[in-house]
């Protein structure tokens, strides 16, 4: 059983229980991107069977007819027991799904072929596949002049992975810097859509000012208990996301998002104390 500061962030164990939070979610105008919680899996069989979750998940959101997506950790579905198992199971996620998918991006070593994975399957499905791509690493500037022309979604997010500093900035002002500038460049140059991966409301501004100036479709995603009045809010407007983690492996996720930055301990101490 999840306890209650923990389920502020997780939205259950099972899929029935992440899908009941999807559609309580779009009455209220905010969209579902699930995630099936499991990582870094060496074993086959492990990656296998988070797979076949996947497509059933796929299929459940059919049946249900709510307004949600996928979103799969490379590693969790075999890029760390090799590249083939990886992109044999992204290929049967991807066949299988009517509905999105994107794919996680994780530690900077496996950036390449995650990106050459979306840009096969964004092609192949016609832009039914999104990737994300952190603000912090040097090379994003890179791979959005390669991502630019792509059919499929690109999210841009800070960065809560820990990269060595040679490839990565360390300031938070200068990844804030370089989101506005990766964002600038997407509002100037994509077409097929542009996901805002953040809780910070000066970039959130910055998007919208962008959407105002360029005309360029694009999204905001958010975590599951993290600023979810500013959600609803701001789904009346704009086309809002929020990130659904759920599954038996919750506290290794829980841990980590309290961990990752201050903001988030003190969501959840305001969770604790009902602030």
């Amino acid at each position: 059983m999840i306890p209650p500061i923990a389920s502020n962030f997780v939205a259950g164990e099972t899929p029935s229980e992440a899908l009941d939070h999807v559609a309580d979610l779009n009455a209220r105008g905010v969209k579902g991107i699930c995630n099936l919680l499991g990582e870094h899996y060496d074993d086959r069989a492990d990656a296998d069977a988070d797979a076949d979750a996947y497509i059933d998940l796929a299929e459940r959101i059919a049946r249900r007819d709510v307004d949600a997506c996928l979103s799969v950790k490379p590693s969790q579905i075999g890029l760390e027991v090799g590249d083939r198992a990886f992109e044999e199971n992204l290929a049967r996620i991807v066949d299988a799904a009517d509905c999105f998918v994107w794919i996680d991006m994780e530690d900077h070593d496996t950036v390449d072929v995650t990106l050459d994975a979306f840009e096969r399957h964004a092609r192949e499905t016609d832009g039914n596949v999104g990737v994300c791509v952190q603000a912090n690493l040097k090379r994003t500037g890179e791979t959005l002049e390669r991502l630019a022309d792509c059919p499929g979604k690109v999210r841009l997010v800070k960065g809560a992975y820990d990269p060595p500093a040679s490839i990565a900035y360390k300031e938070k002002s200068k990844v804030d810097e370089m989101y506005r500038e990766y964002l600038t460049y997407m509002f100037e140059h994509f077409e097929d859509g542009i996901a805002v991966g953040s809780h910070d409301p000066a970039m959130i501004e910055f998007a919208r000012d962008l959407h105002d100036e360029h005309g360029t479709p694009f999204e905001i995603q958010m975590l599951t208990g993290v600023r979810e009045d500013a959600q609803f809010e701001l789904a009346e407007e704009y086309e809002v996301y929020q990130y659904i983690p759920y599954g038996s492996k919750w506290f290794s996720y829980f841990y980590r998002r309290v961990r990752e930055r201050k903001e988030n301990a003190l969501f959840a101490l305001r969770a604790v104390v009902g602030a």
